[in-house]
């Protein structure tokens, strides 16, 4: 396939312009072409036996031909116009839609908030004899991914697809770029695999079929696979510390203390 058949999109008004001037151009020559015509027929006679009608007709079309150049030039320009507007219009969507998803992770706990959530949480599921269950998500942008607004939305498209998913009592949090927290109170672990396909099937779904991100999850739980809330937060600290981040810092809590020494 040659260049012509691929043209750049980058490049479409500039085409869609050049293209004009070439139907415009062409209708002036053939217009002009038939109007030498047709002033050869109609004044071939002599000028007396020249037919009003005949010159009437010939005024008509010398007087529409202008007209109807002028008004697809209007056109055009109007056209132009029209795709510029629409094309604003688009970027000012995909800037609003850009600044939701970077809201809406602004808006999302941090770490400090999980600690505090998981203490609790501890405290009460440890006294009514119930689990805990922690679901960590990662997710990492494709390799064409690479400008700042693209991963920021990337993220925060993950993000929505797996809030959508929660349960009312569930909570999300944003430990850091592209790694997701989900403490699902009262679920097994049985419960928070299903739970997981439901999150991986919304992310799969969201990354579309160009698959604009990947990601990997894992699932933690209190008492199956952690005896504590320490060790819970053990488990997000070691997925931060393989993509390179230190400031995840387990911190033990007072209330936590308590409940693990009276256990």
């Amino acid at each position: 396939m040659t260049k012509v058949d691929r043209p750049d999109p980058r490049s479409l008004d500039q085409r869609t312009g050049q293209l004009w001037v070439l139907a415009l151009t062409t209708i002036l020559v053939l217009a002009t072409g038939l109007a030498l015509l047709m002033y050869v027929v109609v004044f071939s006679k002599p000028v007396g036996k020249v037919g009003h009608t005949n010159i009437v007709l010939f005024l008509g079309y010398c007087v529409l031909v202008p007209l109807t150049i002028a008004y697809l030039y209007d056109r055009s320009l109007l056209i132009r116009r029209l795709r510029r507007a629409i094309s604003e219009e688009k970027e000012q969507i995909m800037y609003l839609q850009r600044e939701i998803r970077e809201n809406f992770l602004e808006m999302l706990p941090g770490v400090a908030h999980f600690q505090d959530r998981l203490a609790m949480e501890y405290r009460r599921a440890s006294r009514a004899n119930q689990p805990i269950s922690l679901l960590i998500v990662g997710v990492k942008p494709s390799t064409g991914v690479d400008a700042p607004s693209d991963v920021t939305a990337v993220f925060g498209d993950a993000a929505k697809a797996l809030a959508r998913k929660l349960r009312g009592e569930d909570s999300i949090y944003y430990f850091e770029d592209g790694v997701f927290g989900i403490l699902l109170p009262t679920v097994p672990t049985t419960m928070a695999h299903r739970v997981m396909k439901n999150l991986q099937d919304s992310l799969q779904e969201t990354a579309g079929p160009d698959s604009r991100f990947t990601f990997d999850s894992q699932v933690t739980n209190y008492p199956e696979n952690a005896a504590s809330a320490r060790e819970m937060e053990q488990a997000v600290r070691a997925v931060l510390l393989r993509r390179g981040n230190k400031a995840f810092q387990p911190q033990r809590t007072e209330s936590t203390a308590k409940v693990t020494q009276s256990s």
